[in-house]
C-alpha cells in the first residue's frame, strides 16, 4: 500500500497558489484513476483506490501546510505504511522552474516548512518526495506572498503540464521504484517536451 501526499493549504483562497501545486498532483491522479479524496479523516482529505493494481490511499492534509507532518504522521500510523518505501509526499520548490520537477529519495526540507514538519513528525528524512517548481521569487517579493500567489497563464499551463509529468513519475515510482523515476524524470521541462 502507498500514501501519496500532496501538500497546500485547505480553503478556497488557496486554490490554484503555488504553495498548492500538491494538492493539484493529487486532484491530477484522482481524476485519471477515478479515486474521490472526499473522506474527511485523520486531518486530511483522502480517498482509497488502486493505481496500477497497488493499492493507495491519496491525502491532502487539512492542518495548514506547516503543520502537514500531524496528519501524514497519524495516516501511515493507522494504515501502518512504512514512510521509507511506501510514501511519496508532493510539494512546491521555489529552486526549480514551472515545468521542472524533481524526485528524492531522501534529504533536507530544502527551506519548505511543509516537508521539514513532515521530518519533525517522522524523526527522519528518507521518504520519497516529488519537487514540483513554481520558480523563484522576484526580487522585492515576500517569499509567504509569492508562494500564496496564483499562477500566469504561460506559468499555469507549464505547471499543468509538469503535473501531468508527476502523475507518471509516481505511477513509475510505485511500479520500479524511485530510480527509474528519477532517471526519466529528473532535470526535464516537461511543459517544453508536450
Amino acid at each position: 500500500m502507498f500514501v501519496i501526499a500532496g501538500l497546500g493549504n485547505p480553503r478556497k483562497e488557496y486554490e490554484n497558489t503555488r504553495h498548492n501545486i500538491g494538492f493539484d498532483v493529487i486532484d491530477m491522479l484522482a481524476k485519471r484513476h477515478n479515486i474521490n479524496v472526499t473522506e474527511n479523516k485523520h486531518k486530511a482529505l483522502i480517498g482509497k483506490g488502486y493505481i496500477g493494481g497497488y493499492k493507495v490511499i491519496l491525502v491532502k492534509p487539512l492542518t495548514f501546510m506547516n503543520l502537514s507532518g500531524e496528519s501524514i504522521r497519524e495516516v501511515l500510523d493507522y494504515y501502518k505504511v512504512d514512510a521509507q518505501e511506501e510514501l511519496i509526499v508532493i510539494s512546491d520548490d521555489i529552486s526549480l522552474e514551472p515545468g521542472y520537477l524533481r524526485i528524492r529519495k531522501k534529504g533536507s526540507a530544502g527551506g519548505h516548512n511543509g516537508l521539514k514538519n513532515i521530518i519533525q513528525h517522522l524523526g527522519h528524512d528518507k521518504f520519497c518526495r516529488v519537487r514540483m517548481g513554481v520558480g523563484q521569487k522576484p526580487d522585492g517579493y515576500d517569499l509567504a506572498d509569492y508562494v500564496l500567489g496564483h499562477f500566469g497563464a504561460k506559468e499555469r499551463k507549464d505547471v499543468d503540464l509538469a503535473g501531468a509529468a508527476a502523475c507518471d513519475a509516481i505511477e513509475l515510482i510505485m511500479a520500479d521504484g524511485p530510480d527509474a523515476a528519477m532517471n526519466r524524470f529528473n532535470k526535464k521541462n516537461h511543459a517544453a517536451e508536450a
